[in-house]
């Protein structure tokens, strides 16, 4: 029932600040089916791009529905050259340097992910929804080229909603795990980086402030060792980002989540007993960690959100069903909406 629950929230708040999301996937049909219920509900105003005589002719053969929805050919859209201009001064900004050919080679190639970036970048709209026949790597590579990374933030990184049928761990039952799907090995630093998202995105998607648990094998100096002091530099530099964020660690898991536990081992912490965010020192932990509650806890996990942008990118699982594209998209407009 969370999960529904959860869910809901998010779609009503996408509906109450309505913003524009581009789907650059148009050659799948889930696509399709899932831009009519995000337009018949109200999620968000949609633009897909591809052949809109092909979109168009698709959707009439499948009695789908896409009245409301913007179609844009990249190749024949009159923005196409301003945005081969502004790719080309981006890219420079960035070291590298690439020719006007090759920039209009990406932004009209057949995947759409550079022309939907560019978009996101121009505020022609306000994120983007890719994955479901995109690799992650390709979604990823064309987002960071072309929307890049948020301020004062070099990693990307990911994020889950962990709704779990205890509403006495987290927030009322919830917990946002990161990173559980993008950076295998952080330093100090991209933890810190991935704390401080993940608090923002605490606050945008449950509407209270985050309590931090920075996580590790030990427990305030319980255990020596340079993974420990890899966590503890993090939590110094994530303190300098925002000092006003309650934050704590090095935390052990039963630490941050038990009341009792923290108390014993972290006397007069913030946030030992009572966190609402987990941080993972690796990828391994955190993405066994989600798989493990989700299956042994029987938890909901929404996710992976991706987090770190200038601007929401999100990428699908290329398995994902019709109501994962919608929820996504409503996701991903909450995002927009936080601006």
């Amino acid at each position: 029932m969370h999960n529904i629950h959860l869910v809901d929230r998010i779609k009503e708040k996408a509906k109450r600040h309505l913003q524009t999301v581009v789907l650059p996937e148009s050659y799948d049909e889930r696509m399709l089916f899932a831009a009519e219920t995000i337009t018949r509900e109200k999620l968000a105003k949609l633009v897909i791009l591809g052949d809109p005589s092909k979109i168009q002719a698709e959707a009439t053969e499948k009695g789908i529905d896409l009245s409301g929805v913007t179609l844009i050919n990249p190749a024949a859209s009159p923005q196409l050259e301003q945005y081969v201009s502004d790719f080309v001064e981006l890219r420079k900004s960035k070291g590298k340097t690439v020719t006007a050919d090759e920039a209009r080679a990406l932004l009209t190639a057949p995947d759409n992910l550079y022309y939907a970036g560019m978009m996101v970048h121009n505020n022609d709209a306000g994120g983007q929804v890719a994955g479901a026949t995109n690799t992650t790597g390709n979604v990823l590579k064309a987002a960071f080229q072309t929307v890049g990374p948020a301020e004062g933030i070099k990693t990307v990184s990911s994020f889950f909603l962990m709704i779990t049928p205890h509403q006495f761990f987290g927030e009322n039952g919830i917990i946002l795990f990161a990173d559980c799907a993008v950076n295998p090995n952080p330093d100090a630093q991209a933890l810190a980086e991935i704390a401080v998202a993940t608090a923002g995105n605490c606050k945008a998607f449950l509407d209270v402030d985050a309590r931090v648990a920075m996580l590790s094998f030990s427990t305030k100096g319980s255990a020596a060792h340079a993974d420990v002091d890899k966590v503890t530099k993090a939590l110094e530099i994530a303190k300098q980002m925002r000092p006003d964020m309650l934050i704590d660690g090095e935390l052990q898991a039963d630490a941050a989540l038990l009341p009792n536990v923290g108390g014993k081992k972290a006397p007069g912490s913030p946030v030992a007993g009572r966190a609402n965010v987990l941080i993972f020192p690796t990828l391994d932990a955190g993405n066994i960690a989600y798989k493990l509650v989700e299956r042994v806890a029987e938890a909901e996990a929404v996710g992976p959100i991706i987090q770190g942008l200038a601007k929401p990118v999100n990428d699908l699982s290329r398995g994902c069903s019709v109501e994962d594209i919608v929820n996504v998209t409503a996701i991903t407009a909450v995002q927009a909406a936080q601006g």
